[in-house]
């Protein structure tokens, strides 16, 4: 009876650990973003200390806003995730296309190329990359932020993946329709991959909103800073140090992210599963 019996409990302990351990991390997780709450609607000197009653206030938001010029910011991010998100679907599409149906002389080892930009942190070429840009004219421009990632290994992998999983019976229909290449990958295969694109669309988006060592090592006005620079440079102590009001402006700047995963979390969490890499 015992060797039946004892079994039964250790997946509900391993269970029941699982749960905990994840409640945990998910407390750990969020507790930053709670202090950031409290602390901005809060008065200043109750950022540091919690009590049940104490006053409510938005003005910290309002001081936040007007003590930088966070509009500027919000447009140059915009502005920049965008123009990466439109350029790496379009280099990315055709890569991954040209990678999972054409054999040519090659194509393995420029593939593996492709791969080894996977393993090469961009951090490392900072120093080349500043130089290219200054070569090019480029430097304190909204263009140098993003060309660097506009060709992204990962999203080529993930669609190379991708569309080797379309069946190639849709491919030959679509040539007997009279399609030709652009027209089969544009008809055929980017609708099949809608779900790849919603994943990578938002890892991409979600990246280049939070990027901050290269815009800071690349930019000098406030004409070219996003957000992550320019609140970098808010919080800064020659500014003051108000938590109520830092927290106010951190919050303003992942604002849009926090309410896009909320509102999108479903559809985040399924367009990866439906772009499984297998």
């Amino acid at each position: 009876m015992s060797a039946t019996t004892a079994p039964v409990g250790t997946p509900r302990l391993a269970i029941a650990l699982e749960t905990a351990a994840a409640w945990l991390l998910g407390l750990l997780w969020v507790a930053p973003l709670l202090y950031a709450v409290w602390a901005a609607i809060h008065p200043t000197g109750y950022a540091t200390r919690f009590e049940l009653f104490a006053p409510l206030t938005f003005s910290n938001f309002a001081a936040a806003w007007q003590a930088a010029p966070f509009a500027r910011y919000f447009l140059n991010t915009f502005v920049l995730v965008t123009m990466v998100l439109a350029a790496q679907l379009v280099i990315c599409t055709l890569a991954a296309f040209v990678f999972a149906r054409t054999r040519f002389p090659g194509s393995g080892v420029l593939f593996a190329l492709v791969l080894v930009q996977l393993m090469i942190m961009p951090d490392i070429l900072l120093v080349e990359n500043y130089r290219t840009m200054r070569a090019l004219g480029l430097v304190d421009t909204i263009i140098a932020i993003g060309l660097p990632y506009m060709a992204s290994a990962f999203g080529i992998f993930l669609l190379r993946q991708t569309f080797k999983q379309v069946p190639r019976e849709l491919e030959e229909a679509a040539q007997v329709e009279g399609l030709g290449t652009l027209g089969i990958l544009w008809r055929v295969y980017v609708p099949l991959a809608r779900p790849t694109y919603l994943a990578y669309g938002l890892t991409s988006v979600s990246y280049h909103w939070n990027n901050f060592l290269w815009p800071l090592v690349i930019t000098n006005t406030v004409n070219t800073r996003p957000l992550t620079v320019g609140l970098s440079v808010f919080a800064s102590t020659d500014q003051g140090i108000d938590w109520a009001i830092i927290s106010a402006a951190t919050l303003m700047t992942s604002a849009p992210l926090l309410i896009g995963f909320l509102l999108f979390q479903r559809q985040f969490v399924q367009s990866f599963l439906r772009a499984g890499i297998k």
